[in-house]
């Protein structure tokens, strides 16, 4: 099965990690998107998403910036996937508005979609944001 996950939700999930390894310090937006080679601007949105979803605190001024609201052991990769891709339909029917499906009702492929994503986010919330932390290099 594949299952793509946006740019959006992989950066999340990569700035996530970085600021897992330290996870009481401010970093910033422009040094975490030097990091991750990807524009400030874009990251900047993640970001501030995952502020209004409760997985970072953010805070403003020159020595400002974002870390985790909460320790690493606390964050399941699932929850922090289901919110980042909260708005991205996996097919057609799933759309907010039923997008153009001429099959519903009546198709059942929607119900079995639906256990497959579920249990694509339940096997994720198996491992917490501390689970993907790097190995130290001396083990």
């Amino acid at each position: 099965m594949f299952v793509t996950l946006t740019n959006y939700t992989d950066y999340g999930l990569r700035a996530l990690m970085l600021l897992a390894i330290e996870p009481d310090r401010v970093q910033s937006t422009s040094a975490l998107a030097t990091r991750l080679d990807v524009s400030r601007h874009h990251l900047a949105k993640i970001l501030m998403d995952l502020v209004a979803g409760g997985y970072l605190l953010s805070s403003r001024g020159p020595t400002g910036g974002v870390r985790l609201a909460k320790p690493p052991g606390q964050i399941r990769i699932g929850d922090v996937v289901r919110y980042l891709e909260r708005d991205q339909a996996m097919v057609e029917c799933f759309r907010a508005d039923g997008g153009q499906c001429n099959l519903l009702p009546a198709c059942r492929l929607r119900q079995t979609l639906n256990r497959a994503k579920d249990a694509f986010i339940e096997t994720l919330n198996g491992k917490s944001l501390a689970d993907m932390l790097p190995v130290p290099a001396n083990r």
